[in-house]
Protein backbone atom coordinates (compact mmCIF):
# COMPACT_ATOMS: atom_id res chain seq x y z
CA UNK A 1 0.00 0.00 0.00
CA UNK A 2 3.13 2.47 0.91
CA UNK A 3 4.23 2.08 -2.49
CA UNK A 4 1.14 2.24 -3.89
CA UNK A 5 1.10 5.57 -2.53
CA UNK A 6 4.23 6.42 -3.09
CA UNK A 7 3.89 5.90 -7.06
CA UNK A 8 0.98 8.33 -6.84
CA UNK A 9 2.41 11.15 -5.35
CA UNK A 10 5.33 10.85 -8.13
CA UNK A 11 2.76 10.94 -10.55
CA UNK A 12 1.55 13.93 -9.12
CA UNK A 13 5.33 15.30 -8.63
CA UNK A 14 6.53 14.50 -12.51
CA UNK A 15 3.19 16.90 -13.64
CA UNK A 16 4.89 19.74 -10.95
CA UNK A 17 8.66 19.21 -11.96
CA UNK A 18 8.97 18.55 -15.45
CA UNK A 19 6.60 20.77 -16.87
CA UNK A 20 8.77 23.92 -15.51
CA UNK A 21 11.90 22.56 -16.82
CA UNK A 22 10.47 22.32 -20.11
CA UNK A 23 9.62 26.30 -19.66
CA UNK A 24 13.23 26.62 -18.54
CA UNK A 25 14.81 24.95 -20.98
CA UNK A 26 13.69 26.80 -24.24
CA UNK A 27 15.14 30.02 -22.50
CA UNK A 28 18.56 28.31 -22.00
CA UNK A 29 21.57 30.16 -23.74
CA UNK A 30 23.33 28.56 -26.01
CA UNK A 31 27.29 27.26 -25.33
CA UNK A 32 29.68 29.56 -25.26
CA UNK A 33 33.08 28.30 -25.97
CA UNK A 34 34.91 31.33 -26.60
CA UNK A 35 37.15 33.38 -24.43
CA UNK A 36 35.38 36.78 -23.27
CA UNK A 37 37.74 39.35 -22.57
CA UNK A 38 36.95 42.81 -21.19
CA UNK A 39 39.43 45.31 -20.43
CA UNK A 40 39.25 47.06 -17.03
CA UNK A 41 38.46 51.22 -17.41
CA UNK A 42 41.79 51.42 -15.52
CA UNK A 43 43.86 49.00 -17.68
CA UNK A 44 42.21 50.48 -20.86
CA UNK A 45 42.92 54.53 -19.87
CA UNK A 46 46.37 53.51 -18.77
CA UNK A 47 47.03 51.74 -22.35
CA UNK A 48 45.25 54.62 -24.05
CA UNK A 49 48.29 56.88 -24.88
CA UNK A 50 50.09 55.54 -27.29
CA UNK A 51 52.25 58.33 -27.50
CA UNK A 52 56.44 58.00 -27.60
CA UNK A 53 57.55 57.64 -23.85
CA UNK A 54 61.29 57.48 -25.16
CA UNK A 55 63.52 59.01 -28.17
CA UNK A 56 63.67 57.43 -30.96
CA UNK A 57 66.18 58.47 -34.17
CA UNK A 58 63.56 57.11 -37.25
CA UNK A 59 61.03 57.95 -39.43
CA UNK A 60 58.89 55.75 -38.06
CA UNK A 61 58.49 52.77 -34.95
CA UNK A 62 56.41 51.02 -32.92
CA UNK A 63 55.97 49.02 -30.03
CA UNK A 64 53.18 46.58 -29.90
CA UNK A 65 52.62 43.81 -27.32
CA UNK A 66 52.69 39.78 -29.48
CA UNK A 67 49.51 37.98 -27.23
CA UNK A 68 47.65 41.09 -27.67
CA UNK A 69 48.08 42.97 -30.57
CA UNK A 70 48.17 45.69 -28.13
CA UNK A 71 50.22 48.88 -29.27
CA UNK A 72 52.23 50.26 -26.56
CA UNK A 73 53.73 53.39 -28.24
CA UNK A 74 54.22 54.75 -31.53
CA UNK A 75 55.31 57.30 -33.84
CA UNK A 76 53.97 57.39 -37.61
CA UNK A 77 53.38 54.11 -37.43
CA UNK A 78 50.91 54.27 -40.58
CA UNK A 79 53.04 56.14 -42.71
CA UNK A 80 54.22 54.57 -45.90
CA UNK A 81 57.44 53.73 -45.93
CA UNK A 82 60.32 51.50 -47.71
CA UNK A 83 60.94 47.82 -45.69
CA UNK A 84 64.07 47.15 -47.14
CA UNK A 85 64.76 42.90 -46.44
CA UNK A 86 61.87 43.68 -43.71
CA UNK A 87 59.82 42.34 -46.49
CA UNK A 88 60.81 38.80 -45.85
CA UNK A 89 58.95 38.64 -42.88
CA UNK A 90 55.95 38.46 -45.00
CA UNK A 91 57.62 35.66 -47.46
CA UNK A 92 59.37 33.60 -44.09
CA UNK A 93 55.33 33.21 -42.35
CA UNK A 94 53.93 32.18 -46.07
CA UNK A 95 57.31 29.67 -46.20
CA UNK A 96 56.60 28.48 -42.45
CA UNK A 97 52.56 27.93 -43.66
CA UNK A 98 53.60 26.05 -46.28
CA UNK A 99 55.69 23.80 -44.00
CA UNK A 100 53.22 23.33 -41.55
CA UNK A 101 50.53 22.48 -43.76
CA UNK A 102 52.93 19.76 -45.61
CA UNK A 103 52.85 21.81 -48.64
CA UNK A 104 56.68 21.50 -48.75
CA UNK A 105 59.19 19.66 -46.18
CA UNK A 106 62.10 20.87 -44.77
CA UNK A 107 63.85 18.54 -46.63
CA UNK A 108 63.10 19.12 -49.77
CA UNK A 109 65.47 19.83 -52.52
CA UNK A 110 65.42 22.63 -54.87
CA UNK A 111 67.34 23.26 -58.07
CA UNK A 112 68.46 27.57 -58.45
CA UNK A 113 66.26 29.17 -61.24
CA UNK A 114 68.41 31.62 -63.14
CA UNK A 115 65.41 34.23 -61.92
CA UNK A 116 66.57 33.68 -58.48
CA UNK A 117 70.24 33.67 -59.33
CA UNK A 118 70.22 36.84 -60.51
CA UNK A 119 69.27 38.51 -57.79
CA UNK A 120 71.43 41.24 -56.14
CA UNK A 121 72.06 42.70 -52.56
CA UNK A 122 72.98 40.15 -50.15
CA UNK A 123 72.98 36.47 -51.47
CA UNK A 124 74.75 33.54 -50.91
CA UNK A 125 75.46 33.35 -54.52
CA UNK A 126 73.86 30.58 -55.86
CA UNK A 127 74.32 28.99 -59.22
CA UNK A 128 71.80 27.69 -61.83
CA UNK A 129 70.51 24.32 -60.99
CA UNK A 130 72.93 24.03 -57.90
CA UNK A 131 70.82 22.50 -55.09
CA UNK A 132 69.84 23.43 -51.39
CA UNK A 133 67.17 22.11 -48.90
CA UNK A 134 64.21 24.27 -48.06
CA UNK A 135 66.03 24.45 -44.11
CA UNK A 136 69.40 25.82 -46.16
CA UNK A 137 67.89 28.17 -48.08
CA UNK A 138 64.99 29.58 -45.23
CA UNK A 139 68.15 29.96 -42.98
CA UNK A 140 70.38 31.98 -45.78
CA UNK A 141 67.03 34.04 -45.72
CA UNK A 142 66.45 34.28 -41.95
CA UNK A 143 70.01 34.79 -41.07
CA UNK A 144 71.74 36.43 -44.11
CA UNK A 145 68.82 37.91 -45.67
CA UNK A 146 70.04 35.89 -49.01
CA UNK A 147 68.05 37.60 -51.51
CA UNK A 148 68.68 34.55 -53.97
CA UNK A 149 67.17 31.73 -51.29
CA UNK A 150 64.29 34.14 -50.97
CA UNK A 151 63.45 34.12 -54.46
CA UNK A 152 63.96 31.02 -54.52
CA UNK A 153 61.81 29.22 -51.81
CA UNK A 154 59.18 31.55 -53.21
CA UNK A 155 59.12 30.23 -56.54
CA UNK A 156 58.61 26.83 -54.72
CA UNK A 157 55.98 27.30 -52.61
CA UNK A 158 53.59 29.24 -55.75
CA UNK A 159 55.34 28.01 -58.66
CA UNK A 160 56.86 31.66 -59.82
CA UNK A 161 57.64 34.74 -57.71
CA UNK A 162 54.86 36.74 -59.25
CA UNK A 163 52.61 34.09 -57.87
CA UNK A 164 54.85 34.18 -54.83
CA UNK A 165 54.01 37.74 -54.55
CA UNK A 166 50.56 37.49 -55.29
CA UNK A 167 50.11 35.28 -52.15
CA UNK A 168 52.06 38.18 -49.77
CA UNK A 169 49.77 40.99 -50.92
CA UNK A 170 46.56 38.50 -50.36
CA UNK A 171 48.22 37.65 -47.08
CA UNK A 172 48.62 40.69 -45.99
CA UNK A 173 44.95 42.00 -46.51
CA UNK A 174 43.87 38.84 -44.07
CA UNK A 175 45.84 40.34 -41.63
CA UNK A 176 44.53 43.76 -42.00
CA UNK A 177 48.07 45.50 -43.38
CA UNK A 178 45.91 48.00 -44.92
CA UNK A 179 49.05 50.14 -45.95
CA UNK A 180 51.12 47.29 -47.62
CA UNK A 181 51.70 46.85 -51.27
CA UNK A 182 54.31 44.12 -52.19
CA UNK A 183 56.36 43.83 -55.44
CA UNK A 184 58.29 41.52 -54.44
CA UNK A 185 59.70 39.14 -52.30
CA UNK A 186 62.91 40.24 -51.20
CA UNK A 187 62.80 44.31 -50.56
CA UNK A 188 64.81 45.32 -53.03
CA UNK A 189 63.49 48.83 -54.22
CA UNK A 190 66.03 50.06 -56.64
CA UNK A 191 63.55 49.49 -59.84
CA UNK A 192 60.20 50.36 -57.92
CA UNK A 193 58.76 53.54 -56.16
CA UNK A 194 55.54 51.15 -54.84
CA UNK A 195 56.96 48.70 -52.49
CA UNK A 196 55.81 50.00 -49.28
CA UNK A 197 54.29 49.37 -46.05
CA UNK A 198 54.12 50.32 -42.54
CA UNK A 199 55.57 49.95 -39.27
CA UNK A 200 52.06 49.17 -38.38
CA UNK A 201 51.78 46.57 -40.27
CA UNK A 202 55.30 45.32 -40.14
CA UNK A 203 54.09 44.38 -36.41
CA UNK A 204 50.91 42.98 -37.69
CA UNK A 205 53.08 40.50 -39.83
CA UNK A 206 56.29 39.86 -37.26
CA UNK A 207 52.70 39.23 -34.73
CA UNK A 208 51.63 36.22 -37.03
CA UNK A 209 55.22 34.94 -38.08
CA UNK A 210 56.52 34.43 -34.57
CA UNK A 211 53.36 32.23 -33.41
CA UNK A 212 54.97 29.42 -35.60
CA UNK A 213 57.32 27.76 -33.27
CA UNK A 214 60.17 26.96 -36.29
CA UNK A 215 60.91 30.44 -36.98
CA UNK A 216 62.52 31.03 -34.11
CA UNK A 217 65.15 28.07 -34.63
CA UNK A 218 66.82 30.13 -38.06
CA UNK A 219 66.02 33.88 -36.50
CA UNK A 220 67.95 33.37 -33.38
CA UNK A 221 71.29 32.12 -34.60
CA UNK A 222 74.10 34.43 -34.91
CA UNK A 223 76.72 32.18 -36.75
CA UNK A 224 76.32 29.08 -39.10
CA UNK A 225 77.29 27.85 -42.49
CA UNK A 226 76.39 26.35 -45.82
CA UNK A 227 77.73 24.11 -48.59
CA UNK A 228 79.82 22.27 -45.78
CA UNK A 229 81.35 25.22 -44.24
CA UNK A 230 82.23 27.29 -47.25
CA UNK A 231 79.51 30.44 -47.05
CA UNK A 232 79.80 31.45 -43.36
CA UNK A 233 76.70 33.19 -42.62
CA UNK A 234 76.33 35.83 -40.24
CA UNK A 235 73.02 37.46 -38.71
CA UNK A 236 72.13 41.19 -40.00
CA UNK A 237 70.43 41.48 -36.81
CA UNK A 238 73.31 42.43 -34.26
CA UNK A 239 70.81 42.35 -31.03
CA UNK A 240 70.51 38.35 -31.29
CA UNK A 241 74.03 38.38 -30.31
CA UNK A 242 73.75 40.80 -27.11
CA UNK A 243 70.01 41.37 -26.12
CA UNK A 244 68.26 39.21 -23.71
CA UNK A 245 65.30 36.99 -24.94
CA UNK A 246 65.53 38.39 -28.44
CA UNK A 247 63.79 36.01 -30.87
CA UNK A 248 64.57 37.49 -34.00
CA UNK A 249 63.14 39.22 -36.38
CA UNK A 250 64.59 40.77 -39.47
CA UNK A 251 66.60 43.47 -40.47
CA UNK A 252 66.56 45.84 -43.90
CA UNK A 253 68.67 48.36 -45.15
CA UNK A 254 68.47 50.27 -48.55
CA UNK A 255 69.02 53.95 -49.77
CA UNK A 256 65.11 54.28 -49.70
CA UNK A 257 64.62 52.99 -46.49
CA UNK A 258 67.40 53.52 -44.84
CA UNK A 259 68.20 51.19 -41.59
CA UNK A 260 65.07 49.10 -41.07
CA UNK A 261 64.73 46.59 -37.75
CA UNK A 262 61.97 44.48 -36.52
CA UNK A 263 63.31 43.14 -33.30
CA UNK A 264 61.21 40.61 -31.42
CA UNK A 265 62.36 39.25 -27.32
CA UNK A 266 60.51 37.39 -24.96
CA UNK A 267 60.65 38.02 -21.33
CA UNK A 268 58.53 35.83 -18.47
CA UNK A 269 56.22 35.08 -20.91
CA UNK A 270 55.88 38.86 -22.06
CA UNK A 271 56.66 39.18 -25.73
CA UNK A 272 57.47 42.32 -27.54
CA UNK A 273 57.47 43.76 -31.02
CA UNK A 274 59.68 46.50 -32.19
CA UNK A 275 60.00 48.21 -35.54
CA UNK A 276 62.35 50.85 -36.57
CA UNK A 277 62.36 52.57 -40.26
CA UNK A 278 64.06 54.93 -41.49
CA UNK A 279 67.47 55.25 -39.29
CA UNK A 280 70.18 56.84 -40.91
CA UNK A 281 72.56 54.11 -39.84
CA UNK A 282 72.87 50.59 -38.56
CA UNK A 283 73.42 51.67 -34.73
CA UNK A 284 70.64 53.19 -34.64
CA UNK A 285 68.39 50.76 -35.37
CA UNK A 286 69.57 48.81 -33.52
CA UNK A 287 69.81 51.51 -30.40
CA UNK A 288 66.20 52.11 -30.98
CA UNK A 289 64.82 48.77 -31.26
CA UNK A 290 66.81 48.24 -27.98
CA UNK A 291 65.65 51.28 -26.48
CA UNK A 292 61.60 50.33 -27.32
CA UNK A 293 61.76 47.02 -25.86
CA UNK A 294 63.74 48.05 -22.75
CA UNK A 295 61.06 50.39 -21.96
CA UNK A 296 58.24 47.79 -22.59
CA UNK A 297 59.60 45.19 -20.31
CA UNK A 298 60.65 47.92 -17.74
CA UNK A 299 56.70 48.91 -17.38
CA UNK A 300 54.88 45.99 -18.31
CA UNK A 301 53.77 42.38 -17.31
CA UNK A 302 51.84 39.67 -18.10
CA UNK A 303 49.67 37.50 -16.11
CA UNK A 304 48.00 34.53 -16.87
CA UNK A 305 44.77 33.71 -14.89
CA UNK A 306 44.25 30.48 -12.79
CA UNK A 307 41.74 29.43 -10.86
CA UNK A 308 41.26 27.24 -7.50
CA UNK A 309 38.92 24.51 -8.22
CA UNK A 310 39.08 23.17 -4.75
CA UNK A 311 36.11 25.83 -3.00
CA UNK A 312 34.21 25.29 -6.56
CA UNK A 313 30.04 24.70 -5.42
CA UNK A 314 28.39 22.67 -7.83
CA UNK A 315 25.54 23.34 -9.90
CA UNK A 316 22.04 21.35 -9.27
CA UNK A 317 20.74 20.33 -12.39
CA UNK A 318 16.82 20.34 -12.96
CA UNK A 319 15.27 17.42 -14.37
CA UNK A 320 18.74 15.48 -14.89
CA UNK A 321 20.13 12.23 -15.11
CA UNK A 322 22.41 13.97 -12.58
CA UNK A 323 21.42 16.05 -10.24
CA UNK A 324 24.34 18.49 -10.27
CA UNK A 325 27.33 18.97 -12.48
CA UNK A 326 30.87 20.48 -11.78
CA UNK A 327 31.83 23.08 -13.93
CA UNK A 328 34.95 23.79 -15.91
CA UNK A 329 36.73 26.92 -17.71
CA UNK A 330 38.23 26.90 -20.83
CA UNK A 331 41.69 27.70 -21.26
CA UNK A 332 43.31 31.13 -20.32
CA UNK A 333 45.38 33.35 -22.15
CA UNK A 334 47.59 36.12 -20.92
CA UNK A 335 46.74 39.43 -20.37
CA UNK A 336 48.56 42.66 -20.26
CA UNK A 337 49.82 44.56 -17.27
CA UNK A 338 51.13 47.81 -16.47
CA UNK A 339 54.42 46.39 -13.77
CA UNK A 340 52.84 46.11 -10.16
CA UNK A 341 49.20 45.30 -10.89
CA UNK A 342 49.53 41.63 -10.70
CA UNK A 343 49.54 41.38 -7.02
CA UNK A 344 46.16 43.34 -6.81
CA UNK A 345 44.27 41.07 -8.87
CA UNK A 346 41.42 38.94 -7.53
CA UNK A 347 39.31 36.55 -8.52
CA UNK A 348 35.46 36.27 -8.50
CA UNK A 349 33.95 32.65 -9.07
CA UNK A 350 29.62 32.43 -9.62
CA UNK A 351 28.21 29.47 -10.98
CA UNK A 352 24.45 29.36 -11.86
CA UNK A 353 22.31 28.16 -8.71
CA UNK A 354 20.89 25.66 -10.97
CA UNK A 355 20.29 24.58 -14.90
CA UNK A 356 17.96 22.91 -16.73
CA UNK A 357 18.19 19.47 -18.46
CA UNK A 358 19.07 18.65 -21.16
CA UNK A 359 22.31 20.47 -20.64
CA UNK A 360 25.37 20.57 -23.50
CA UNK A 361 29.16 20.09 -23.02
CA UNK A 362 30.44 23.17 -23.40
CA UNK A 363 27.09 24.92 -21.65
CA UNK A 364 27.89 28.09 -19.90
CA UNK A 365 26.48 27.53 -16.71
CA UNK A 366 28.58 30.11 -14.47
CA UNK A 367 31.25 32.91 -14.85
CA UNK A 368 34.51 33.87 -13.43
CA UNK A 369 35.59 36.86 -13.51
CA UNK A 370 39.21 38.18 -12.56
CA UNK A 371 39.31 41.80 -11.05
CA UNK A 372 42.00 44.36 -10.70
CA UNK A 373 40.36 46.63 -7.92
CA UNK A 374 36.60 47.05 -8.67
CA UNK A 375 37.20 46.39 -12.78
CA UNK A 376 36.82 43.47 -14.25
CA UNK A 377 39.88 42.50 -16.45
CA UNK A 378 38.74 39.49 -17.67
CA UNK A 379 36.23 36.88 -17.60
CA UNK A 380 35.53 33.52 -18.26
CA UNK A 381 32.44 31.36 -19.10
CA UNK A 382 31.67 28.17 -16.56
CA UNK A 383 31.32 25.51 -18.36
CA UNK A 384 29.41 22.37 -18.09
CA UNK A 385 32.26 19.52 -18.93
CA UNK A 386 29.75 16.70 -19.93
CA UNK A 387 26.59 15.91 -22.01
CA UNK A 388 23.83 15.61 -19.26
CA UNK A 389 20.19 14.08 -20.66
CA UNK A 390 16.82 15.01 -19.57
CA UNK A 391 15.71 12.05 -16.79
CA UNK A 392 12.99 9.97 -18.15
CA UNK A 393 9.99 9.58 -17.16
CA UNK A 394 10.46 6.22 -15.85
CA UNK A 395 13.83 7.05 -15.06
CA UNK A 396 12.78 9.85 -12.77
CA UNK A 397 10.02 7.16 -10.90
CA UNK A 398 12.89 4.27 -9.96
CA UNK A 399 14.59 7.65 -8.32
CA UNK A 400 11.93 8.19 -6.73
CA UNK A 401 11.36 4.75 -5.47
CA UNK A 402 14.99 3.38 -4.84
CA UNK A 403 15.03 6.43 -2.79
CA UNK A 404 11.49 5.81 -1.09
CA UNK A 405 12.72 2.14 -0.07
CA UNK A 406 16.32 3.64 1.24
CA UNK A 407 14.32 5.21 4.09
Amino acid sequence: MKKIISILLVLQLCCFLLAPSLALEATLPNAQLGREVAASAAALSAMADTSMKVEISAKASILMEASSGQVLMAQNEKEKLYPASVTKIMSMLLVCEAIESGQISLTDRVAASENACSMGGSQIWLEPGEEMSVDELLKATAVYSANDACTLLGEYVAGSEEAFVERMNARAKELGMNDTHFVNCTGLDDTTDEHLTTAYDIALMARELIKHPIIKEYSTIWMDSLRGGETQLVNTNKLVRSYKGITGLKTGTTDKAGCCVCATAERDGLSLIAVVMGSENSNLRFEGAKTLLDWGFSNYECFTPTVDRTDWQPVRVIGGTKEKLLPDVPEMQPVLLTRGEKEKITCRVTPDAEVSAPVEKGQRVGTVEFLLGDDVLCEYPLLCQEEIPKISFWGFLRKIINSDEEK
